[in-house]
């Protein structure tokens, strides 16, 4: 019988010879065990990501400088005067900055009540107009009713109670809450962004003698600079509380993923998959 001789054409070049008869299996290559499937997608804008780290920073900055400016005088009050003479509204247990404040300490601590009313003066500003920024850009991008406002069929007390529940319960967010915020989260960052920040900007502007001199207004509602400075306390509070539920969530989540996403933006969309006779398994979202 004669010999089968191998298929070959000139135009075609030697690493596309195919052999034919039984030498042809051996040609096709063999099929990897790993597919690798790990895929980069885009989680947030440049724009979401410079503003969050911009006002991390000046978040940082105004909490060091308050809480020298709150040493200096830990006494708050209501109305529109308050000094060491007159009544407290409360005060905290700490030992004040200066001598002449009465705390019930025999010492005072360093007073650095000026450089931190400058750095609180100038992170403040640099925060409104970072936020300013942001609040226009999720208006017009279309982020505020993509990825902010819940949806109608999530405004359920079964949904709300859900999400608060899985919360207490510290469990790890679903792979789809890596793409989208459930309505728990989506609350609390309406609020923040849109009663918090502003309740902060305008409390603190209510103890500036210049503002409130060209906006008598902007005290008079609040009761009073005193009454002003007491409420600003009280919300800076409320965003440290915010700062601390955050960060533990982040961490629970993921920190690694949730921190590459908002320095790079890119989260990883699945994870090498198995492939046996030819076919390859379907990709997992990553859980972060």
């Amino acid at each position: 019988m004669p010999e089968r001789t191998p298929w070959y054409h000139s135009r075609v070049s030697d690493s596309a010879y195919v052999a034919s008869g039984a030498s042809a299996a051996s040609a096709v290559p063999a099929v990897p065990a790993v597919v690798p499937t790990k895929t980069m997608a885009l989680r947030h804008s440049a724009l979401v990501r410079v503003t969050h780290w911009i006002t991390t920073l000046c978040f940082f900055a105004l909490l060091v400088s308050g809480g020298e400016i709150v040493i200096s005088h830990p006494r708050f009050y209501w109305g529109e005067t308050g000094n060491d003479l007159t009544p407290t509204l409360f005060k905290l247990p700490i030992p004040a900055s200066r001598n002449l404040v009465p705390t019930g300490y025999k010492f005072t601590l360093p007073d650095a009540n000026g450089w931190g009313r400058y750095l609180h003066f100038q992170a403040a500003w640099v925060l409104v107009f970072t936020g300013l920024l942001y609040a226009i850009s999720i208006l017009l991008n279309g982020h505020l009713r993509n990825n902010l406002l819940p949806a109608k069929s999530d405004l359920s007390w079964r949904t709300f109670s859900t999400a608060i529940a899985s919360h207490l319960r510290f469990e790890r967010p679903s792979a789809a809450e890596a793409w989208s915020y459930n309505v728990l989260q989506r609350l609390t960052y309406l609020f923040v962004i849109f009663v918090l920040f502003p309740l902060i900007i305008w409390t603190g502007l209510a103890m500036s003698p210049a503002f409130v001199s060209a906006v008598p207004a902007a005290v008079n509602v609040l009761g009073g600079q005193q009454s002003a400075r007491t409420l600003h306390f009280f919300v800076s509070l409320a965003l440290v509380a915010f700062l601390l539920v955050h960060v533990g969530m982040v961490w629970l989540a993921g920190f690694k993923s949730r921190m590459r996403a908002m320095i790079t933006g890119a989260m990883i969309t699945g994870r090498a998959s198995a492939n046996r006779a030819g076919t390859t398994a379907g990709t997992n979202m990553e859980r972060t």
